[in-house]
């Protein structure tokens, strides 16, 4: 066997005080990180009432996606069917239906889903009432005029929760073959890897008012995927055509800062949270519910970022381009006429814009957000995939040989790394360009040729005197997963550590004989703990 490039004993350690890259032969057979910093207390509070929180729980931001962005109205014009939920990748919940229409459903999934044998599967009127019932996973449906029932047509409200990118049905009702959406049980905690999230936002009839988290043209520059970049006069058909190209916006990600820059990532697993910190694809957040807020008071409703906290983060971050986007999104807000925002509902405000705990200056409940963290922590890590044992136990030896220990551990049931791992330990081909010069401890704002930095342009940890990399991740539920890196770059776990992707990509650790390559596979996709079989494993 003959491996291209190894990590060679490197690993990247991030503490609270600062940042080193730690660089020396790691024992033999370590089974995990020899190097590591010190992790943050974890805050749990009830994790039944997590559970809530987790499904269908807002903050208010039904007032974004009903009145700004008009999705449920976007939905009912477009007469989005059932089967047309599903090709956008979205899970239907069976156990959140009323037994009638379920029992309808169940049997016509059971056909060949044509209009004549499944008419209530290409009915959008059916969508509606799915939506009403909450049985959309990740659409949260709200009763605002607190007559006792949902009527998205006559003044009721549908927001987003944490399960549209962090849940599936287990498909058995149905499974839209494609990486597509499915019907069944909910099994929370998985990542979403089928769900379109451009297409969704698409949907709606004021897309625009989702301008900060796309690709923009600012200060006369683009960064993303996309060759050119949404502008303030960009049309509604301009960004919906951004959102639906699949090149720009990939299935299965999700563009989760308010920086303008084109740089959606991949949906992350949310079982054992407790095992899992630092927190975000930049490891930019130590703590669970310090994502978990900023997800709620800025990327699911980022109408905060015209607010005065707001435009003072944007202004920290991004110097005169963040003041560029603020101008931009107000002008578009009004132009489309909406106001009334912030629409999130948040208990404390007047908070330090800018530190990781309150970007915006503002939280959402504590208490609801130590509540998820705790049905967050107790979500089990899913079973591994069923293979052969020899050739398991064969990868397992490659997977040591390697050094693949010097960021990952072996057993998946223990905590994660504490560590960040230097971007340019991970991709040799990193030729960052220096754009502009912020105040520390925020490095640089710089941007190499490529996708795999885009996510760390702006922001990373750095706010918190950490340096620019990426944490590991949890290495199971593989063998289900369409996509392998961040940014969802590498199609395959062959192609990933396959030597022929070049010495100069991202993570470029490979193995040239294909059947030690092969077995390596193997014991990735086995690897798992006690939770349920994810579909399809």
């Amino acid at each position: 066997m003959r491996t291209i490039m190894r990590m060679a004993g490197i690993a990247a350690v991030s503490v609270a005080a600062g940042a080193m890259l730690w660089y020396g032969a790691g024992p033999a057979q370590q089974t995990r990180p020899a190097v590591e910093g010190l992790r943050r207390p974890f805050l749990r509070g009830d994790a039944a009432a997590g559970q809530e929180v987790f499904r269908f729980e807002t903050f208010g931001n039904e007032g974004f996606w009903t009145d700004a962005v008009r999705l449920p109205q976007g939905i009912m014009d477009e007469q989005i069917s059932p089967l047309g939920l599903l090709e956008l990748g979205m899970h239907i919940d069976i156990e959140h239906i009323d037994k009638k229409l379920r029992k309808k459903l169940e049997h016509q999934f059971q056909t060949d889903l044509s209009k004549q044998q499944a008419p209530l599967l290409h009915d959008s009127d059916v969508t509606i009432a799915l939506i009403e019932a909450n049985a959309v996973v990740g659409f949260a449906a709200k009763d605002i005029d607190g007559d006792g029932r949902v009527d998205l047509r006559n003044g009721d409200k549908m927001g987003i929760s944490c399960a549209i990118c962090h849940t599936v049905a287990d498909g058995s009702v149905y499974q839209m073959p494609g990486n597509r959406g499915a019907v069944g049980k909910r099994l929370d905690g998985l990542g979403t890897w089928s769900i379109d999230v451009g297409g969704i936002i698409a949907a709606g009839l004021n897309s625009r008012a989702y301008y900060p988290n796309l690709q923009l043209e600012l200060g006369g520059m683009t960064i993303g995927r996309a060759p050119k970049g949404i502008r303030r006069e960009s049309s509604e058909a301009e960004v919906d055509a951004y959102l639906r190209n699949k090149d720009y916006y990939p299935r299965g990600t999700f563009d989760e800062t308010n920086d303008g820059v084109g740089n959606s990532v991949q949906n992350t697993p949310l079982f054992r949270q407790d095992l899992a910190d630092p927190f975000g694809s930049a490891g930019e957040f130590e703590r669970l519910q310090d994502i978990s807020s900023a997800s709620f008071s800025q990327n699911l409703d980022p109408t905060a970022l015209v607010t005065a906290p707001g435009r003072q983060f944007l202004t920290l971050r991004a110097g005169p381009l963040g003041e560029e986007l603020a101008a931009n999104y107000e002008a578009i807000l009004k132009e489309t006429g909406v106001t009334g925002y912030p629409f999130v509902h948040v208990t404390e405000h007047g908070l330090p814009p800018g530190h990781a705990t309150s970007p915006t200056g503002r939280r959402v409940d504590a208490k609801k957000l130590a509540d998820m963290n705790a049905y967050l922590a107790d979500l089990p890590i899913p079973a591994g995939a069923k293979v052969d044992p020899a050739a398991a136990a064969r990868g397992k030896q490659v997977f040591l040989a390697e050094n693949c220990t010097d960021c990952h551990n072996v057993d998946p049931l223990e905590p994660l790394p504490y560590m960040l791992v230097d971007l340019r330990a991970l991709w040799p081909g990193y030729l960052p360009k220096e754009l502009l010069v912020r105040k520390p401890p925020l490095v640089p704002i710089a941007d190499s040729p490529g996708t795999y930095d885009d996510k760390l342009v702006i922001v990373d940890a750095s706010d918190r005197s950490s340096l620019r990399g990426i944490p590991p991740v949890f290495l199971v539920d593989l063998a289900r997963k369409p996509f392998f890196l961040h940014d969802a770059s590498v199609p395959t776990l062959d192609s990933l550590f396959d030597p022929g992707r070049g010495e100069q990509e991202p993570h470029p650790f490979y193995v040239e004989d294909a059947e030690e390559r092969a077995d390596l596979i193997t014991f990735l996709k086995s690897l798992g703990g006690p939770g349920v079989q994810p579909p399809g494993t």
